[in-house]
């Protein structure tokens, strides 16, 4: 089964990617800050893509009652997430203080949309925390009890 996050969270990566690209080509102390954000966000946007956030791209089929026994790649994906998850946090906060750098320079450079960016991104990550991580474990925790794994 070919699991993919769902496209909306796909788009908002993107989205995301593309305005940090935009704050690291805004030269000054912005430019400089956006790159560091860039460097600890990469790596952890690649491990969310990978298997943090596939399991959610199950959730409208499984609302919609269908389970099939293919499904039980994502409790590989998830067993994965649970071993990291304190790791996927810790790497939120490093993320969270390279954005906190990136809005004193903006604000210090008056450079408003990248102040805007970095509450965005911040955002992102609680909302990882919050809503997106506990609910793709609880879509392999749900399989496990439909599938009997």
């Amino acid at each position: 089964m070919d699991l993919k996050p769902p496209q909306s969270l796909r788009v908002e990566h993107e989205e995301l990617h593309s305005e940090l690209a935009k704050a690291t080509k805004a030269g000054g102390a912005t430019g400089e800050a956006a790159r560091n954000v860039a460097k600890v966000l990469h790596p952890h946007f690649l491990k969310e893509e990978e298997y943090a956030l596939p399991p959610l791209g199950l959730l409208p089929v499984l609302a919609g009652g269908k389970i099939s026994r293919d499904m039980k790649a994502v409790v590989n994906m998830t067993d994965r997430l649970k071993a990291d998850l304190d790791h996927m946090v810790l790497e939120h906060k490093e993320i969270v203080e390279a954005l906190k750098a990136l809005t004193e320079a903006a604000r210090n450079e008056d450079k408003d949309e990248f102040v805007h960016f970095a509450e965005k991104l911040t955002l992102h990550a609680q909302t990882e925390e919050e809503v997106l991580y506990p609910a793709s474990i609880l879509v392999s925790e749900y399989l496990k009890l439909k599938l009997v794994l």
